[in-house]
């Protein structure tokens, strides 16, 4: 029973998961209504994010001392990277752009070798096929990551929408 009252107490209330779900669709929409001036912003605000995270990772350190190594490092990581996307905000955007689209090329080649050697050990024939478009798409992205990049806007646009409405469904779904 107390596991129960548990999960029930860390649950986010169902409004603000509602919220959540509102604000991402908004950006989404923005990223296809505006894709430069919106990703900017975006940017902006990951920087800001990445920098209040970073210090809260190295305040942590004093209060938590598990991982201290690892939380110093992401503390560092985060200060550095979220004061240049906010310092430099247009070539902060433009590198995490960039970033992005070599980041979603290797994921897609490595996903895409994890697919066919699912389907080799009796996933089926789907999770090969997926697996095989995965890597050359992810191919693609690495021959063409300038191309790439500039598609980036309009994927976390749709990352946005789509997410969004998922969370809107989540926040009726969980409404007491």
């Amino acid at each position: 029973m107390t596991a129960v009252a548990e999960q029930k107490k860390a649950q986010l209330p169902w409004w603000l998961i509602l919220i959540q779900g509102i604000l991402a669709i908004v950006v989404g929409i923005l990223l296809f209504a505006y894709p430069v001036r919106a990703f900017i912003t975006l940017s902006f605000f990951i920087g800001v994010w990445w920098f209040i995270s970073g210090i809260f990772d190295i305040v942590m350190i004093f209060f938590d001392r598990r991982m201290w190594g690892w939380k110093l490092f992401m503390g560092i990581i985060g200060i550095l990277a979220g004061s240049y996307l906010f310092n430099e905000v247009l070539r902060g955007a433009a590198t995490l752009a960039y970033t992005t689209a070599i980041l979603l090329g290797f994921m897609g080649v490595f996903y895409g070798f994890m697919g066919i050697i699912r389907a080799f050990q009796g996933a089926g024939w789907g999770a090969g096929i997926l697996g095989a478009v995965s890597i050359v798409f992810g191919f693609y992205i690495l021959a063409n990551p300038l191309a790439s990049t500039l598609a980036v806007p309009w994927i976390f646009g749709s990352l946005g929408i789509l997410g969004g409405i998922a969370a809107i469904a989540m926040a009726f779904r969980v409404k007491p």
